[in-house]
């Protein structure tokens, strides 16, 4: 059980000194807490010379200053060193969320594939601010109470050894409790940590798709999908509040026990002669000193373990192989061909979503995806965005691999519009801009420019705040035509070497199509285009259609070609086209 604590503590340590620990801070908080402690263990002394020599006549003036400037600059001390560790915890926890936001904005589109994004925004908000509270909180206090325990045990064995001997006992009785409280203490904070993440998750996704929410009725649903979130968060925080309930009143007992003891004993050796009054309350002030410490090491533990969970979860998180953004080649793409050469792909083991899809693209022709939902066609664009990698063969850009190209080189020359028109919560200016390095700089000219390009200009002319409008969470502010019109000026803002459409006109009404259908030709002049079509109305005039069922490639040519050769294709034409 040992080693297993050990090395579980190993990762934690290591996640923490990774974070560039403030050291003088932290050197600084624990010395003073030590002077705070040292300072405390003087006072029962300075006590017992007081009630030693008690008398109104004998009341030493000196002592009574010494006593009070003594408590003042523990005060002054303890404030102190209490801020410089609580900084040291903010100064290790904003580095820990800098490091885990960092790594989640830089992690493969297929991590997201798998985890919900509220997990991982509570794993940055929630489970950084346990490894804090350990940090600054319960370690300080943790070190500072074991230096007080030993030092008051030193002068009380000094003092008298019978009485500290009766007084140990106590110490085993309550590890041997306390630890099992522990270990189960730990298994429910983990529990508890996970709970959060999950109903955070499903709080987002719930208010991230209000729209959809209202238009389902689901309120109902969703309240008792809540609900249960809410009531396993309550069951996890009452099996805390038991251990809780179970740690104070035994540790209350336990220290009652022993001071009536003490007292009890202590009061026979007065009488006797053998003990002074002052002897006897600095006997009792020590034990006070000993029993908070050893109360607040079963919180530690707790917190220790909570910790460990909270690590782990952290570092799974740091550990996820990241994309390599800027390391490889720099390459200007345009007046390339694209090859795709022999590409097959599988999400798992099990599951081939791809299977040896081989084609070209030369520079300027419009090459469209056709085929059966579900056969492949979003995944082909996903390898050539490098959202995924090819478990089998490559792609190359002119002889060139797109693999040994940096993700920021080959991603900046691409042009991307979906048909789901993706926005950001801001203004126009901002969505248009967004992600180009130089975005505060590019003049209003040249915005109203690409606006008129896509033919956004006609209805954001029209809005009081013109460019500086705001779209809205997910732009829905603006109707779906308006929101295709704006990301398509964008990508004519990045100019663009390839460009590729997810059906960008799928969702839209007739009037709104037309528009968008306009704006989409002028952007794919003179550009290699990918189209993924749902309607071969859009693709009749591709240079090349490549038909896939199931991951394969059934068929690849022109309209024309495919009408007379491919039976599955023909029926798509005659059901669509006539």
């Amino acid at each position: 059980m040992g080693k297993q604590q050990k090395q579980g503590l190993k990762p934690f340590i290591s996640l923490v000194l990774s974070t560039n620990i403030p050291k003088m801070a932290l050197t600084f908080g624990l010395i003073g807490s030590i002077i705070t402690m040292l300072v405390g263990l003087s006072i029962p002394l300075l006590t017992k010379e007081l009630v030693d020599g008690f008398s109104v006549e004998a009341l030493s003036t000196t002592l009574i200053i010494i006593i009070f400037v003594v408590f003042i600059l523990q005060a002054i001390v303890d404030g102190v060193s209490t801020y410089l560790l609580s900084a040291v915890g903010q100064k290790i926890v904003a580095r820990l969320r800098e490091m885990m936001w960092f790594k989640l904005i830089r992690l493969p589109v297929s991590y997201f594939d798998k985890h919900a994004s509220g997990e991982s925004v509570s794993r940055v908000v929630n489970d950084t601010g346990i490894v804090k509270n350990l940090i600054s909180q319960q370690f300080p206090q943790f070190i500072t109470g074991l230096i007080t325990i030993v030092g008051a045990l030193v002068i009380l064995l000094i003092m008298d050894w019978k009485m500290t001997l009766l007084m140990i006992i106590a110490v085993p009785v309550t590890f041997l409790v306390m630890m099992p409280l522990g270990s189960r203490m730990a298994k429910i904070s983990k529990g508890l940590q996970d709970q959060t993440a999950t109903f955070t998750g499903e709080i987002q996704q719930t208010l991230g798709e209000a729209r959809l929410m209202k238009s389902s009725t689901a309120e109902e649903f969703e309240e008792a999908k809540g609900l249960k979130g809410i009531r396993k968060m309550y069951e996890y925080g009452l099996k805390e509040a038991k251990i809780f309930a179970l740690i104070g009143p035994f540790m209350y007992t336990i220290m009652m026990l022993v001071i009536v003891i003490i007292i009890g004993y202590g009061g026979i050796r007065v009488a006797e002669g053998s003990m002074s009054t002052g002897s006897l309350v600095a006997f009792l002030l020590y034990l006070f000193q000993i029993i908070y410490p050893v109360t607040s090491f079963a919180m530690f533990f707790t917190e220790l373990q909570k910790g460990k969970g909270a690590t782990e979860r952290i570092i799974e998180i740091l550990d996820v192989k990241e994309e390599t953004g800027k390391e490889g080649i720099e390459k200007d793409i345009s007046n390339q061909s694209i090859q795709v050469g022999d590409v097959s792909f599988a999400y798992n083991d099990e599951e081939s979503v791809l299977e040896s899809i081989s084609f070209t693209a030369q520079a300027g022709e419009m090459i469209a995806f056709a085929g059966p939902s579900g056969g492949g066609k979003t995944t082909m664009f996903g390898l050539l965005e490098r959202y995924y990698e090819p478990t089998a063969g490559e792609i190359l850009i002119g002889d060139t691999p797109i693999k040994e190209l940096s993700m920021k080189s080959w991603r900046s020359q691409i042009g991307y519009v979906s048909q789901e028109s993706a926005m950001m919560a801001g203004t126009i200016r901002k969505n248009l801009t967004y992600g180009l390095s130089d975005s505060k700089e590019i003049p209003d000219e040249d915005l109203w420019n690409v606006a008129k390009m896509a033919y956004a200009d006609q209805f954001i002319i029209n809005f009081s705040e013109g460019l500086d409008t705001e779209v809205g969470e997910r732009g829905v502010k603006l109707s779906g035509g308006q929101r295709q019109r704006i990301n398509i000026a964008r990508a004519f803002l990045r100019d663009p070497k390839i460009l590729m459409m997810d059906e960008a006109t799928a969702s839209l009404d007739s009037q709104s199509e037309m528009v968008v259908q306009q704006a989409l030709t002028r952007l794919m002049e003179g550009r290699t285009t990918f189209v993924i079509a749902h309607r071969l109305s859009t693709i009749v005039d591709a240079d090349k259609i490549i038909f896939i069922e199931k991951g394969k490639v059934t068929g690849m040519g022109t309209h024309q070609e495919l009408t007379h050769n491919h039976a599955l294709y023909r029926e798509f034409a005659e059901q669509q086209l006539t």
